[in-house]
């Protein structure tokens, strides 16, 4: 095993803006988006939105369910959990016994044996930020707690790390790049370069690619990576996070397009991850996830998606090769009770932003282990 190190995570965010300021701009941003016709209907996206369906479900929309059987393993007995994720100080354990049921269908039950089996040889890779890392580390362990006793090589390094199973010559890669697209050290400063994805020679050659970015857009002041934003030639101060990114996922988008050859590599979009900061958005304004101890009932949430989502899903309509949304953003919301709040052990404060192992990310991979089924 070589020497673990440490990748540089998620800090969580800083303060937003005004709700009502919020509503306003998001509704003028989607009518701009829209009267631009940004919104393209293709055979690609007629293709990517069918296999969101498996035997004509919707595996994304359902509930969660009391389950004792979980969790799928316990930290104490995975090797590859960061501090940050490991919850084992909460005082309370009902958050580890929820399953997602799909309204329509059941979910497969994980295997990590027969997954290693179907991926022998393959190299899996997730690309984004530390929502990335939590679910990888996620499927590692659940593959980890299939076979105990299989033989790993474990790698952590920044920006790549890896674990492979040297038994089943399967590899699991993280590679951490928050906005996909660069950042470029210039005279002025750090600059976030929306057109450029210089880090994607490291993610070729894959057979499963899982994409993800967008937290990392929204920090400002000290967690903010960068000095300036290029867009084409021009070099901005700052300029709308949700515009910014847009064109920064544009920008991936037209890498896959060009760089990704699907008949052999399958490509998923992970969704957007929530953050639950603000009690407001399921009507307990006072309130945080700290403290909370159980999912919202129902299979919806009350103030409905964050307008990233929709960029998500404007983009890959767009698209001239399919990447599968795993849509993870409303089935997540429901789980305000899953954080690590204060029990983080890498993290001060309030940690509202990933999320504990085991848990959620947990179901964001038996979501990815069935769609890769289909």
């Amino acid at each position: 095993m070589s020497k673990k190190e440490t990748l540089k995570n998620l800090p969580p965010p800083k303060k937003k803006m005004g709700f009502n300021s919020q509503i306003s701009f998001y509704f003028f941003f989607f009518f701009f988006i829209t009267s631009l016709d940004f919104i393209q209907e293709t055979n690609a996206s007629e293709y990517n939105e069918s296999r969101l369906l498996m035997k004509g479900c919707n595996l994304f929309q359902g509930k969660w369910v009391f389950d004792p059987s979980y969790p799928f393993y316990l930290p104490s007995k995975c090797p590859f959990v960061d501090p940050e994720f490991d919850c084992h100080g909460r005082p309370d354990k009902q958050y580890l016994k929820y399953a997602w049921k799909p309204d329509a269908c059941s979910l497969p039950r994980f295997n990590g044996a027969s997954f290693l089996g179907k991926w022998r040889g393959k190299k899996i890779m997730f690309v984004g930020d530390s929502l990335s890392l939590n679910m990888w580390e996620s499927l590692v362990c659940m593959i980890h707690a299939s076979v105990p006793n299989s033989k790993t090589t474990y790698v952590r390094r920044d920006p790549l790390s890896f674990v492979n199973f040297e038994e089943y010559g399967v590899t699991l890669y993280v590679y951490r790049t928050p906005y996909l697209v660069d950042i470029v050290r210039e005279k002025v400063g750090a600059v976030l370069h929306l057109n450029s994805i210089n880090g994607g020679k490291a993610w070729k050659g894959m057979d499963v690619l899982i994409f993800n970015s967008w937290h990392w857009w929204t920090h400002k002041g000290k967690s903010q990576a960068w000095d300036y934003i290029r867009d084409g030639s021009a070099l901005h101060k700052d300029m709308n996070r949700l515009l910014a990114y847009y064109k920064g996922l544009s920008t991936w988008a037209k890498w896959v397009d060009t760089n990704v050859d699907t008949t052999k590599t399958k490509v998923f979009f992970q969704g957007i991850s929530p953050t639950h900061y603000e009690g407001r958005e399921w009507n307990q304004p006072k309130r945080s996830c700290n403290g909370e101890l159980q999912p919202l009932s129902g299979s919806k949430y009350p103030v409905g998606a964050p307008p990233a989502a929709a960029i998500v899903n404007t983009i890959l309509r767009k698209m001239m090769k399919p990447v599968y949304l795993l849509d993870i953003t409303t089935l997540s919301q429901l789980r305000k009770d899953a954080h690590p709040s204060t029990y983080s052990g890498d993290h001060s404060g309030n940690d509202c932003s990933h999320w504990c192992l085991p848990g959620l990310p947990d179901s964001w991979n038996q979501l990815l282990y069935a769609a890769l089924l289909v």
